[in-house]
């Protein structure tokens, strides 16, 4: 959409009306402005799947691997179609804006959300990033880069200052967003932290170099309560504040610009970025206005990718398009296949794996994360599953009528309560399973009821009037004793169960944090005798004071065996089986937004359960179900371990088509895996220096001298491969890639996929310069024996570095060497390439036909 087109739209607006565009309509939406056709655009998180406005868990949704785990696809295509399928997803719930991909770097291992960002390399999560851009806006849905920049770690993320040098800031934590602008996202959201000295909502990053040497022209959102100021941030490149209707612009805004503080260009500048995003997401009609030309539609369908006239589907629609039930199979089938693609086989003795169906007659699943696994992170990227398939599910149903499947849960791993749900709940009004949840007036008269399928209530109905949310329910407990009963919330709580109050408290909120206030509010416990087969009436209030948030939870949980009778039991379980599948795994309490890890260990006593399971059955696979690295420290005494990460609804299926061979464990680490941290995520007098420059991850591991457990893109195969030659041109453009062909050959029994990795290391160097670093990857695939080359096109990018000096990439001239192989560590291929002006001679290339100039 050309600039005139923009200019004249934005002329018809007086200054109230352009700013009044400029905060959020409500928390998910923003205005409307219906006299020059623009409707409101909705968003929506992500990037695991497409919630849709608000929380509630009836409006389910496809729920994909985690980034981690895309990550560890190294498949561009692959994520380009995962992004397809959010786009389908979020055009079904009339969203128009996808908050992802997250393109933050795995700094530390350390960091609470790393199952949410993709790797600690900036190319690979440029490059996976980018695909996912593509995908998602190809579907006409936009894509939104955030966090910009340096949120790589959740302590007091609201307000630290990152202290990055220039250089670093480039090369590393910069580089992804470059790329995905590079893709045309449409979106790019500024992190709440602070970079050098200013927070991101005024940061002058904002403008160069987005908005001006990358020539960003899309829309700058903050991260939500991300704006903090009037002036400073409405002079700043930050466009839009989010989430409204309240905020620090509005009258203020209006106020500051007739005062001289704020010039009317930079709004007129946002006002127009605003409605080039509505014009590409479809929610700015040109035919209700006559004065603007419509752009042609062939031009506008291929440059901006979406639909024609920019229609979006209704709930529904998509499916009823492609045959009753049709879009959801496909769908699941995708995800089923990225599971497997994404799982890596961290190790495989004997080979154990894969596991031949026809020989086994009793399997043993063992693990409380095998029956229910976490298949997303928490914080505000979580979703409503449609569907989840266990591995204990996914197990059975690939084992039916072939060998007995049994299941030990191990010791218990989650002290959080459970809330209650469809399995031991029943609406006292209805009897339908589920709750009741109402809500009441000041004098304690109900306003709104609504049948509920959870306790967990994040966002009950928004009524003006509403003092208190109630959720009431019958729980059907199956066992006798003691039940441990919970209710959450900020502010006053009341539990009682059949008429005898358990809980009264005030509950003072201590955190600022939206994550923790709106999504995690703290738990009040009581413990209560109860009858198997005798229902008992649970009703939880909590009172809706201002700033307390709108989260409420009831839970129940049964009385529990102890540790040691667990432990006994699944061990025992072990011994009498042909395999053992353990699944193993982190908690919501260490793997969470809003909050750094301490520590990398397994909770609770899950290493006993491995090393005792092990001990007793040397045929144990280790499933490790985890958003990011743990200590594994009984890796070498199992025969297999399988690295899941957070998978998807379709967990199980696709661990079973790995387990049996169905499907190859396609995944390679898109991060270290060590037994220690190397950089600490929290601040000093709310400064974190990043004084490790540009080594992190398998950068700094290459300049110790102990290795790390698994270094970065390690990852088995059910076959064997052999490295056989690498070459590359002398005749290349010094501006474009230098294709470096790798020949290698399938050396296994099976067809198999493998992850040619191309590194850059320069010996010698007059600029710091990491040990080596990544700079292309291409897949290969081939049947036994056959032997395949495949081209990794390096760009030009890679040879340069950042000069603080001169504010630009330089080049140095000089030998680079170019490393092929497996990992960050396993490169068994090397040829030279001379960066200078002028070719080689003849006699220069003698005997080094791998010899090249760029």
């Amino acid at each position: 959409m050309g600039i005139d087109e923009l200019d004249r739209l934005v002329e018809k607006l007086d200054l109230e009306r352009k700013v009044r565009l400029l905060t959020g309509a409500t928390v998910w939406s923003t205005h409307a402005e219906p006299g020059i056709g623009l409707r409101a655009m909705v968003t929506s998180d992500g990037p695991v799947g497409v919630r849709g406005e608000g929380w509630d868990e009836r409006s389910t949704s496809l729920t994909l691997p985690s980034a981690t785990a895309l990550a560890a696809t190294w498949d561009d295509d692959l994520v380009e179609l995962l992004g397809g399928l959010l786009a389908d997803e979020a055009r079904r719930k009339g969203v128009d804006v996808l908050l992802a991909p997250t393109l933050n770097l795995h700094r530390s291992p350390l960091g609470g959300r790393h199952f949410e960002c993709y790797s600690e390399d900036p190319l690979l999560t440029g490059r996976i990033g980018a695909a996912c851009v593509r995908g998602i806006q190809a579907g006409g849905v936009a894509a939104t880069a955030k966090h910009y920049v340096a949120n790589d770690s959740e302590t007091e993320r609201l307000t630290l200052d990152a202290r990055v040098d220039e250089r670093t800031l480039r090369e590393l934590y910069l580089a992804p967003f470059e790329a995905a602008v590079e893709a045309g996202v449409w979106v790019v959201m500024s992190a709440y932290n602070g970079v050098n000295g200013t927070t991101m909502s005024e940061s002058p990053l904002l403008a160069d170099p987005l908005k001006g040497a990358w020539g960003f022209d899309g829309v700058v959102v903050s991260d939500w309560g991300g704006v903090r100021s009037t002036v400073p941030a409405g002079r700043a490149a930050q466009d839009l504040a989010m989430p409204g209707p309240e905020g620090t612009w509005g009258e203020a805004l209006v106020a500051a610009v007739r005062a001289g503080e704020v010039p009317e260009a930079a709004i007129d500048d946002k006002v127009r970025r605003l409605l080039r995003l509505a014009y590409r997401v479809g929610a700015l009609d040109l035919a209700t206005d006559p004065s603007p030309a419509l752009p042609g539609g062939g031009e506008h369908i291929a440059r901006e990718g979406h639909p024609e006239r920019g229609e979006r589907l209704e709930p529904g629609e998509r499916d009823a398009e492609e045959g009753e039930g049709d879009g959801r199979a496909s769908a699941r089938t995708l995800l089923r296949r990225a599971v497997a693609a994404s799982t890596v086989l961290l190790r495989n003795e004997g080979p154990l794996l894969p596991l031949d169906p026809s020989r086994l007659r009793r399997v043993a699943v063992l693990g409380p994360n095998a029956a229910t696994p976490r298949i997303q992170g928490g914080g505000s990227a979580g979703v409503y599953p449609e569907s989840v398939v266990s591995p204990l599910d996914g197990i059975r149903e690939a084992l039916s009528g072939t060998a007995e499947v049994l299941h030990g849960p191990g010791p218990h791993l989650d002290d959080r309560p459970t809330p209650l749900g469809t399995d031991n709940a029943r609406d006292p009004l209805t009897g339908e399973p589920g709750v009741l949840v109402r809500l009441l007036d000041a004098a304690g008269e109900e306003i709104h009821a609504e049948h509920r399928l959870t306790g967990r209530i994040l966002e009950p109905a928004r009524i003006d009037a509403a003092a208190t949310v109630e959720i009431r329910a019958l729980l059907s407990p199956e066992v006798d004793g003691l039940w441990e009963l919970a209710v959450a919330g900020w502010g006053h709580v009341r539990l009682e169960a059949d008429g005898h109050v358990l809980v009264d408290e005030e509950v003072e909120r201590d955190t600022d944090d939206p994550a923790t206030v709106h999504l995690s509010p703290p738990y009040r416990r009581a413990r209560f005798p109860v009858t198997a087969g005798r229902d008992v009436e649970l009703v939880s209030r909590r009172r809706l004071d201002p700033g307390s948030g709108i989260a409420s939870v009831l839970a129940a949980d049964p009385p529990r065996r102890a540790d040691e009778v667990e432990l006994a039991a699944a061990v025992e379980l072990a011994r009498t089986c042909d395999v053992v599948v353990v699944v193993v795994g982190s908690t919501e309490e260490i793997e969470n937004e809003g909050a750094d890890r301490t520590h990398l260990e397994l909770p609770g006593r899950q290493d006993e359960l491995v090393r005792a399971v092990a001990a007793a059955n040397p045929a144990t696979v280790v499933v490790v179900n985890s958003g990011g690295p743990m200590l594994l420290p009984w890796r070498e005494e199992v025969a297999a371990v399988l690295l899941s990460w957070f998978p998807g609804q379709e967990a199980g299926h696709g661990l079973a088509d790995v387990l049996f061979g169905r499907a190859e464990p396609g995944g390679r680490l898109p991060t270290t895996w060590a037994d220690r941290a190397l950089v600490s995520t929290v601040p000093e007098d709310g400064t974190l220096t990043y004084a490790e420059g540009l080594d992190i991850g398998y950068r700094a591991w290459l300049r110790r001298p102990a290795p790390p457990a698994y270094w970065f893109g390690h990852g088995l195969g059910y076959t064997t491969w052999s490295y056989e030659d690498v070459s590359v041109p002398w005749d290349v453009s010094p501006d474009g890639p230098l294709p470096v062909r790798v020949r290698l050959r399938n050396t296994g029994e099976r067809a198999g996929r493998e992850v040619v990795q191309v590194y850059l290391s320069r010996p010698e160097t007059g600029v710091t310069r990491p040990a080596r670093w990544l700079a292309g990857y291409a897949l290969a695939d081939a049947g036994p024996g056959e032997v395949v080359e495949v081209t990794v096109d390096v760009p030009a990018r890679a040879f340069r570095h950042w000069s603080a000096e001169h504010h630009a990439w330089r080049a140095e001239e000089g030998a680079f060497t170019v490393l092929a192989g497996r990992s960050a560590a396993d490169l068994p291929l090397s040829a030279p390439v001379l960066l200078g002006t002028e070719p080689p001679t003849s006699r220069d290339l003698s005997g080094e036909r791998s010899l090249a100039v760029l």
